[in-house]
C-alpha cells in the first residue's frame, strides 16, 4: 500500500497524543503536596510510587510496544494504547486507597508505552523522507510541550481542584483523542518481519524494570544498600540473558547488533543526555520556585512557560539544517548544558527574568537537538521497524530523565536544604552533560556521503584496462 501524504488533521491529533502522554509524567510532581495531606493518607513510598510507578512501566514496555504496533498494527496499537490510558486514570481519579492509585498510574504508563512509539512510527510512514524531518520537529515540539503542560496543568489544579481532577480529565480526554485517530488517522502497512518473542520481551521488560527501579530508589535508599544492589544486579542479569537470547533467535524482538552503527549509539546517547538534563532541571524547578522563592502551585506552573518559547520556535531550523546533524546535535545539547550552569547561579535574590533566561537557553538547545537525535534513532533501522526505533529512542530518553533525577537527588541529599544544593547538583549535571556531548558529536562523524551518478558508479566497477 502506498503511503498516505501526511495530512495536517493527522500531525495534530498524534501530537496531542503524544503529548497528553509525557504531560502525566510530569503533572502528578506538583499534586504531592494535596496527596500527601488527602483522606487516603499515603505513606512516603506510596507517594514516590504514585509518581515513579508511570514512568516505570512507560519506559520498561516501550521497545515491546513499538515492535506490537510494527507487526499487528500501528493505529491499532495507538486506540489500544489510548484505551489503556483512560483505564489507568479512572482507576487512580476513583481508588479508595494507594494501592489502586499506583496500580492505575501503572495502567495509564503501559498505555502511554502504546501511544508514544506508534505516533513516530506512523509519521514516518505517511511523512515519507521528504517531510520526515519537519514530522519529527512537529512530534519533538509536542513531547517537550507535553512536560510544560503537565507543570503548568498540575499546578494550576494544585491550587484551584482536587487531585482526583487530574486523573478524571483524562478520561474524556482520551476518548475525544481517541475519536480523532480514528477519523483523521489511515492505517499504515503491517511489518511482514518479526513475531511475538515472549521470552525476549519478558527478559527486557525485566531488565529494565531492575534498571530504573534501582536508577529511581537509589538516591533515598542509598547506593550501596542490598536492595537497590540487588535490583541493579537483576537488571543486568537480565539484559544479558535477553543478549544472549536475542543473538541466537530468529525471531527475536530486536537484533543487538543495529548498536554496532556509531550513528544509532550516538543518537540514543544524546537523547538520553539531553532529558537527562531537562529532567534535572524539572526536579529542582517546582521545589525552588516554591520553598526558595515562596511562589503558589499556579504561579510555578506558570513560571516554567519560557521552556515552551525554545521548543516551539527552534525546532523549525533543526528541521531546515537536518542534512548537517552534527552541528545541530552538538550545537543543542552544548546549550543545555550551558543553561543548567547558568541556572545553577540561581538563588531567593536572583531576578525571575534572569532565572528565565536561563529557561530559554535550556529550550533552545533542546528544540534544537531533539528533532535529528530522534530521527536519527528512527532512520537507523529499516523503515518497517520505525515503531521499535521509535521505542529505543524513547526508552533512551525516558532512562536519560531518571538518571537526571537521580543524580540531583543524590546531590541534594548531601547539602542541608535547596537552597545550598541546587547550585552544585545543577553544576553536576551540566559537566556530565556537556562531557557527553562530546560523546555524541563523535558518533556522529560518519555522516554519509552523497550517492555517486550511475554511470559514475558503474565506470567505478570496471576492471582497468
Amino acid at each position: 500500500m502506498a503511503p498516505h501524504a501526511l495530512k495536517r488533521s493527522t500531525l495534530l491529533t498524534l501530537c496531542a497524543c503524544v503529548l497528553v502522554a509525557q504531560s502525566m509524567v510530569a503533572a502528578v510532581n506538583l499534586l504531592i503536596p494535596q496527596l500527601s495531606s488527602s483522606g487516603l493518607r499515603p505513606s512516603h513510598a506510596d507517594l514516590l510510587w504514585t509518581v515513579d510507578a508511570y514512568v516505570i512501566v512507560f519506559a520498561a514496555l516501550l521497545v515491546p510496544a513499538g515492535a506490537l504496533g510494527d507487526r499487528y498494527g500501528r493505529k491499532g496499537a495507538l486506540l489500544a494504547g489510548l484505551a489503556l490510558f483512560a483505564a489507568g486514570a479512572a482507576t487512580s481519579a476513583l481508588a479508595p486507597d494507594p494501592a489502586l492509585l499506583v496500580a492505575g498510574r501503572g495502567l495509564s504508563g503501559a498505555g502511554a508505552a502504546l501511544i508514544t512509539p506508534t505516533t513516530t512510527s506512523i509519521l514516518l510512514h505517511l511523512a515519507g523522507p521528504a517531510r520526515r524531518a519537519q514530522a519529527m520537529a512537529s512530534w519533538t515540539l509536542a513531547l517537550g510541550l507535553g512536560g510544560t503542560a503537565g507543570n503548568l496543568g498540575g499546578g494550576l489544579i494544585g491550587q484551584f481542584l482536587s487531585w482526583r481532577a487530574l486523573f478524571a480529565l483524562m478520561v474524556p480526554l482520551s476518548a475525544l483523542l481517541a475519536l480523532a485517530v480514528a477519523v483523521t488517522t489511515p492505517r499504515t502497512a503491517r511489518s511482514p518481519h518479526g513475531s511475538p518473542d515472549p521470552l525476549g520481551t519478558a527478559l527486557l521488560t525485566g531488565g529494565l524494570v531492575a534498571l530504573l527501579f534501582g536508577i529511581i530508589e537509589g538516591p533515598g535508599r542509598g547506593w550501596a544498600s542490598p536492595g537497590i544492589l540487588s535490583a541493579f544486579a537483576a537488571g543486568a542479569l537480565l539484559l544479558a540473558l535477553f543478549t544472549g537470547h536475542a543473538l541466537r533467535s530468529d525471531t527475536a524482538l530486536f537484533d543487538p547488533r543495529v548498536f554496532a552503527t556509531p550513528r544509532l549509539r550516538a543518537a540514543t546517547l544524546g537523547m538520553a543526555t539531553g532529558f537527562f538534563g531537562l529532567f534535572a532541571l524539572f526536579y529542582v524547578n517546582s521545589q525552588y520556585l516554591q520553598g526558595v522563592r515562596g511562589y503558589g502551585p499556579a504561579r510555578t506552573g506558570v513560571a516554567i512557560v519560557p521552556l515552551i518559547v525554545g521548543m516551539a520556535l527552534v525546532p523549525r531550523l533543526a528541521a531546515r539544517w537536518s542534512a548537517h546533524p552534527r552541528p545541530v546535535v552538538g550545537g543543542g545539547l552544548v546549550l543545555i548544558g550551558l543553561g543548567l550552569l547558568g541556572a545553577s547561579t540561581a538563588g531567593a535574590d536572583t531576578p525571575y527574568a534572569v532565572y528565565a533566561w536561563w529557561l530559554l537557553v535550556i529550550s533552545a538547545g533542546t528544540g534544537l537537538s531533539m528533532p535529528t537525535l530522534t530521527l536519527g534513532v528512527v532512520t537507523s533501522l529499516p523503515p518497517h521497524r520505525a515503531g521499535l526505533g521509535s521505542g529505543l529512542g524513547t526508552s533512551a530518553r525516558e532512562v536519560g530523565a531518571a538518571l537526571g533525577v537521580a543524580v540531583t537527588g543524590t546531590v541534594l541529599a548531601a547539602r542541608p536544604d535547596l537552597a545550598h544544593g541546587m547550585g552544585p547538583a545543577l553544576r553536576t549535571v551540566a559537566v556530565l552533560v556537556l562531557a557527553a556531548s562530546a560523546a555524541v558529536v563523535a558518533g556522529y562523524r560518519d555522516t554519509p556521503r552523497p550517492p555517486r551518478p550511475a554511470g559514475a558508479a558503474a565506470r567505478a566497477k570496471e576492471p582497468a584496462a
